[in-house]
């Protein structure tokens, strides 16, 4: 039987701030964009009781919080934290599974026989992450990756707690069946006008009545529901994308802002990617217009285009999406755009293209000065040709997971 961990940082952004602010210690913290269109990327545990929560717009949190510290966030500090985090996960096994930059699953299976029982794994990593970094973590530990997930959740803040394989039954069957992956609000509404409140009653649904109001989904979510989770921890499993995107204060047309800021998320994307020692293929450029569907939702349109190779160059990135754009900036006015790069690979599984010759090489030179010079002396001290960019929220704020069904309402 396997024994994983499911570790997630306490209100991570927000914990940040307060870890490098003191006097912000006890106050509510809201971390994201500022302006009229931002959105909270954290909330610290103070601010919750006010009903801010992330992905919220930050209007709404200023209604609810006046009161609250408000900050645009340090992506580049998270991140800098995040790698001593992960760096800490692997002195307990090297099967690591990030989700995000605050959260990730360990499979410690085998590392029961040199480190003892499960819970004195999770109250050491948890010992360990305070020392290096001064945050608290939260962990939960069961026998899969949706029960660990769940447990964890269930024992913020700062807090650890274990589900036994004999007890995945009592722990699952009072929750709410939106605690299950896969169901968001659309599925938890149609579950619940089907008759269908809690896990006890998808684990005692019979099949056909399970369908007749899901449909396929139905035979998913009752083994979910029974504890049946066949999904492994992935060590080491590529991100599928890596993108930059912001909401302008404003609508904007077609010019030079809309475009210097294209070649910044392109040189952004390609900065982390190489920070990952990663390539990719795949260049996608999105933009939302300003024209309004409904409440909140405006529509988006999407242009995407692949290399013969794959690049970790922004140069190249931003030519490719500024290509993109020329498509689709006869739509303007816009509210929000964004740039993405998918189909990566680990940058040593490149081919080199033995026609570059030196013109490769300079460009690799170029990059590396480029990172070595924002790594020290901060984002955005050299910019190639590009506008620095105020984001409605930092893009990692609003929690990726690992697929729309992978749900924590807690976090």
């Amino acid at each position: 039987m396997a024994v994983i961990l499911h570790a997630d940082m306490d209100a991570f952004y927000a914990s940040v701030e307060q870890l490098d602010r003191p006097e912000l210690v006890g106050l509510p913290v809201i971390v994201g964009g500022l302006g009229p269109r931002g959105v909270v990327s954290a909330a610290s545990y103070e601010a919750r009781p006010f009903g801010v929560r992330s992905a919220m717009p930050m209007v709404e949190a200023r209604r609810l919080c006046p009161q609250g510290v408000f900050i645009p966030g340090r992506m580049d500090r998270y991140v800098e934290l995040s790698e001593v985090i992960r760096t800490v996960f692997e002195e307990f096994t090297p099967i690591v599974e990030p989700l995000s930059l605050d959260e990730a699953f360990l499979d410690v299976t085998a590392s029961i026989r040199l480190l003892g029982e499960p819970i004195a794994i999770a109250r050491a990593l948890k010992r360990r992450v305070r020392e290096e970094t001064g945050l608290a973590v939260s962990v939960g530990i069961g026998p899969t990756k949706m029960v660990a997930k769940i447990a964890s959740a269930k024992s913020k803040p700062d807090g650890l707690l274990e589900v036994r394989p004999e007890d995945v039954s009592v722990f699952l069957r009072p929750l709410a069946v939106e605690w299950l992956w896969g169901v968001g609000p659309t599925t938890r509404a149609r579950l619940e006008a089907g008759g269908f409140r809690t896990v006890a009653d998808l684990a005692d649904a019979s099949p056909d009545r399970l369908r007749a109001v899901v449909g396929r989904l139905g035979d998913d979510l009752r083994a979910l529901a029974s504890g049946q989770d066949p999904r492994r921890v992935e060590a080491d499993a590529l991100r599928k994308s890596i993108s930059e995107e912001n909401t302008f204060a404003g609508d904007v047309r077609d010019g030079e802002e809309v475009r210097g800021t294209i070649i910044a998320h392109a040189e952004a994307v390609a900065r982390r990617l190489r920070g990952e020692g990663l390539v990719g293929r795949t260049v996608t450029v999105k933009a939302k217009l300003s024209r309004r569907l409904g409440p909140g939702k405006y529509p988006l349109v999407t242009r995407r285009s692949s290399f013969a190779e794959a690049t970790d160059d922004g140069q190249a990135i931003a030519s490719a999406a500024l290509a993109l754009w020329n498509e689709i900036a006869a739509q303007a006015p816009i509210r929000l755009i964004g740039v993405g790069v998918s189909a990566l690979g680990k940058r040593a599984e490149r081919q080199t293209d033995l026609f570059a010759g030196n013109r490769s090489n300079r460009r690799d030179a170029l990059n590396r000065a480029l990172d070595h010079i924002n790594d020290r002396f901060g984002e955005h001290a050299l910019v190639r040709g590009a506008l620095v960019v105020e984001r409605a929220a930092p893009t990692e704020a609003i929690k990726r997971k690992r697929g729309a069904s992978e749900k924590d309402p807690k976090s």
